[in-house]
């Protein structure tokens, strides 16, 4: 899969430097079980990030971009009053929550969309739709290019009115409570207008849509959140969740300069790796001292035909372990947002969860957050459109956004480098596709594609994939 990738870098010192690099490049049962790849222990620290003077050769202290708002919202009740909050929440109206909407309660409460505070209202409904940023009480704006919403049916409408509340409890998909939404508001949800303004189409086949809005009820309900609880999955990948709280402690106690961002829902081929780690080159060219890369995997909801988050973070572990990627330059962390494939929309969320987490630049793709058209054979979006949106969307002025060059298979090097149009004949462009279609068929790709770990559990992959499928269909064969 070819990619373009876009970054707007700031020297520490107030210069901007602009460079063009093209890159190539549902829930499912967990089947492998990866070890941890944030090996060191978090050292939480309460002092305020500032800037220190280049020169002092004592301490170096992260300068982390500010969050949206200019704090960071946590939304999770503190222990000391879980248990009156529980018991609240207990003699409330319950609205039973989705695994998708549970994955929008973390993405919230953590404060990856700061400086929200709930599911949206009306009126920050209707800004994030129309306007792709929320306008704050002091008059300035940040970006919400995302709707975050939660939709009821006409029977839970109903009996929350006919209750005369103003609060309802919010239990997860395994019947235990999770929240209480309070001051709540509810209102129509126009389903046609929310899929036309958020994907440009209302054609059949978009992921999201059909998982989450087509089946979901006709009104929303909107309001503040108190979430009893911290979010956890107990799959085996909750240590790799870390939220914005625990990412800027992390990058503080790491002495961090400079944080680079890099968001996937792919396997690490070489490609990628030479992408990031030309990217901290640049950094420490540019005279950063300790840039670290903030490889970030989209979590959430993914469409049924992408690579699942288990298999994808094993093999995103055998990539430093390898050594592809440096583990001490180098935090592997889940974010926890599912996927809408809303390309330049979307990727406006991307960028603006990853300011609050404390990513001060950000890499993107070629038709980042894009898809396939679902009814044409064409690209749904421009595949240009997703880097030039970032470098002019409202409320992610303070992000760094720069183009780089094409990365593609080198025949003569035998190496993934980036692409030198003299020899062209020598380059071989691999394709998402055609890697898959290399596991599925359990023939390995050329040298220096991809590390053989991670290839490794990407074949694993596939052939229990294919082997679980002949299984289903010798079932269904009649004897």
């Amino acid at each position: 899969m070819s990619l373009t990738i876009t970054i707007r870098l700031q020297h520490a010192n107030n210069f901007l430097y602009t460079s063009t690099v093209h890159a190539t490049s549902t829930i499912r049962k967990r089947r492998f079980h990866p070890k941890p790849i944030y090996y060191t222990p978090l050292v939480i620290s309460n002092r305020k990030t500032k800037s220190w003077p280049s020169e002092s050769p004592l301490m170096v202290k992260s300068c982390l971009i500010e969050a949206d708002g200019g704090s960071l919202v946590d939304l999770v009740v503190p222990e000391t009053k879980r248990a009156s909050k529980i018991a609240e929440a207990e003699a409330l109206p319950q609205v039973r929550l989705t695994r998708i909407d549970l994955e929008w309660v973390q993405v919230i409460c953590e404060g990856w969309a700061s400086p929200l505070k709930g599911f949206m209202k009306e009126g920050e409904y209707l800004q994030s739709l129309h306007f792709n940023c929320l306008r704050m009480e002091d008059g300035r704006f940040v970006n919400m290019s995302l709707p975050i919403v939660l939709a009821i049916d006409e029977e839970v409408k109903d009996r929350i009115i006919g209750a005369s509340t103003t609060s309802v409890a919010l239990l997860g998909p395994h019947d235990d409570l999770v929240a209480i939404l309070s001051s709540i508001e509810i209102y129509k949800h126009n389903k046609e207008e929310r899929i036309a303004r958020t994907w440009g189409t209302t054609a059949p086949g978009l992921p999201y849509v059909e998982e989450v809005i087509t089946t979901a009820g006709n009104w929303l309900i909107g309001g503040d959140l108190e979430v009893l609880k911290p979010i956890k999955y107990n799959d085996g990948l909750d240590n790799y969740r870390l939220s914005p709280k625990q990412l800027r402690d992390e990058f503080d106690r790491r002495q961090a300069d400079a944080v680079f961002a890099f968001q996937l829902r792919n396997p690490v081929h070489n490609g990628h790796a030479l992408l990031m780690n030309d990217t901290r080159t640049r950094l420490l060219e540019m005279g950063y001292k300790n840039p670290i890369l903030l490889l970030h995997p989209l979590g959430g909801f993914t469409k049924a035909d992408d690579v699942p988050l288990d298999v994808r973070m094993e093999q995103h572990s055998k990539v430093l372990e390898d050594g592809v990627l440096d583990p001490e330059t180098t935090i592997v962390s889940i974010f926890p947002s599912p996927m809408h494939y809303a390309g330049p929309t979307e990727v406006q969320w991307h960028a603006k969860a990853r300011i609050n987490a404390g990513a001060n630049f950000y890499i993107v793709g070629r038709d980042p957050a894009g898809m396939g058209h679902p009814t044409d054979k064409r690209d749904l979006y421009d595949p240009d459109h997703g880097k030039k949106v970032l470098s002019m969307a409202p409320g992610l002025e303070k992000l760094n956004i720069l183009p780089f060059k094409v990365a593609a298979y080198d025949t003569v090097a035998k190496k993934m480098a980036f692409f030198d149009p003299s020899r062209a004949k020598d380059f071989l462009f691999i394709s998402g596709t055609k890697m898959r279609a290399y596991a599925r068929s359990g023939e390995n790709p050329p040298d220096g594609f991809m590390c053989r770990g991670g290839w490794e559990v990407l074949v694993r992959y596939y052939e229990s994939l294919q082997a679980s499928e002949e299984s289903t269909q010798k079932q269904t064969v009649p004897a």
